[in-house]
């Protein structure tokens, strides 16, 4: 095996040892691969985020909710986010309390809101209707808010989660009918929270999206949190040398002084919470794949994988850019490189990985690494097409590589089908 373009997992030293091909040749492709120093490492940079001592971060399990991964983050002593009961379940069994979750609901049913409150689960409600529910449901409860601070981040409109067009949060504007609520049903406001939106790469949305949420918090006595959301960006452009990291120093520096100011202001040194998002987890991953054809159409060369947008959806849905590491079965050299489009196995004209990307002559047989794949990658996968979801692997802080999900089966296609005959 030789590696074309290896240089961001070499300088991190991702597969500790193991090769990509090897790894395909034992799991399957396509494969999603999670490095666990890596993602240890994540957190633990969130955690010492700030000095100030009443702090929280909560890992966001929409990002990547695979078992193994939400146990490593129990251990590592985060909170976490909840945006169903199926992530409540899995988190309950992953090891996290019911006080370190927090139920962030959007438009939920009565049956999921009680779900949460049978389960002593803080719930964060986002309208002024599933505050009315809530009160009908657990008149006397305790109950957080999401509000609609007005600033919105994001690297595409699909994801900007606050501001003038998004279907989140609460606006400020209804707040005698929010505080008419929580006193017809004597609700105790324990929390509030907002999430501008994902992947920003410079702080001062984010901190501006801070003082928003805490002019709002300072219309309520005797909140016991605080949740800023979060959106922390990472650069999927890696192979550029130009790339820049967001500067989580200089953010911390900037929370800490807005934290230890609003406490001295507000008379309480209450709890403030983050929300990274993908910040943990995207770079803890590598989705392999196999290159299984060449072809040209006119003026374009394409790659075809077996990465269809059933396996890795954000470059369809989001235009995302994923950076694309080669590595080769053989002793085959690539003398040059050349733009070609990469795309996947799916019966959609817009299954497509990267447009025109410069990479080394590929052939059939090469092995391809999609690169922060460790975020909105499987969690977001499926059957479309039939097609079978790919297994997950960890490589442990030791160097050993351990299975954390099974590739399905063809039978896991139709278990839960009912035949007519």
């Amino acid at each position: 095996m030789q590696k074309l373009v290896s240089k961001v997992t070499d300088n991190v030293n991702f597969y500790m040892g193991h090769s990509p091909v090897e790894l395909i040749e034992k799991y399957g492709s396509p494969l999603y691969v999670y490095n666990e120093k890596i993602l240890r490492e994540k957190m633990r940079d969130m955690k010492n985020l700030v000095s100030y001592e009443n702090f929280a971060v909560n890992y966001s399990a929409k990002a990547n909710s695979s078992l193994a991964i939400l146990e490593i983050a129990s251990e590592e002593d985060l909170n976490i986010d909840a945006m169903s009961p199926g992530e409540i379940f899995a988190e309950l069994k992953a090891g996290f309390s019911p006080e370190k979750i927090f139920y962030i609901s959007n438009n939920v049913s009565k049956e999921e809101m009680q779900y949460a409150i049978d389960h002593n689960i803080t719930l964060s409600i986002d309208s002024i209707s599933q505050l009315e529910q809530f009160g009908q449901l657990n008149p006397g409860g305790k109950v957080a808010a999401r509000f609609n601070g007005g600033v919105g981040a994001g690297h595409h409109e699909k994801v900007i989660t606050a501001g003038k067009n998004t279907k989140f949060g609460i606006d400020p504007d209804e707040m005698d009918l929010f505080k008419t609520i929580l006193k017809k049903y004597d609700l105790q406001l324990v929390g509030i929270n907002q999430h501008i939106g994902s992947l920003f790469m410079k702080p001062d949305k984010y901190i501006d999206g801070v003082y928003a949420i805490l002019e709002i918090a300072k219309q309520f006595e005797n909140l016991e949190f605080i949740d800023l959301g979060g959106g922390f960006g990472i650069p999927y452009n890696k192979l550029d040398d130009t790339y820049k990291s967001l500067d989580i120093k200089d953010l911390g520096k900037k929370l800490d002084e807005i934290f230890e100011n609003f406490a001295k202001e507000y008379g309480k040194r209450l709890k403030f919470k983050v929300e990274p998002g993908r910040y943990i987890a995207a770079e803890c991953g590598v989705l392999l794949g196999t290159v299984h054809a060449i072809k040209n159409n006119g003026n374009q060369k394409y790659a075809g994988t077996d990465i269809g947008f059933n396996v890795l959806a954000r470059p369809v849905m989001y235009d995302s850019h994923h950076d694309i590491e080669v590595y080769r079965p053989s002793n085959e050299k690539s003398e040059k490189t050349e733009p070609i489009t990469v795309v996947g196995n799916i019966c959609e004209t817009g299954d497509i990985i990267a447009k025109n990307r410069i990479l080394p002559t590929l052939k059939e047989g090469d092995i391809i690494g999609i690169l922060d794949a460790g975020a909105y990658g499987h969690v977001m996968s499926s059957n479309y097409n039939n097609r079978l979801r790919p297994a997950e692997i960890l490589i442990r802080e030791n160097g050993e590589a351990v299975m954390i999900r099974k590739r399905d089966s063809l039978e896991d296609i139709v278990k839960n089908f009912i035949s007519l005959k």
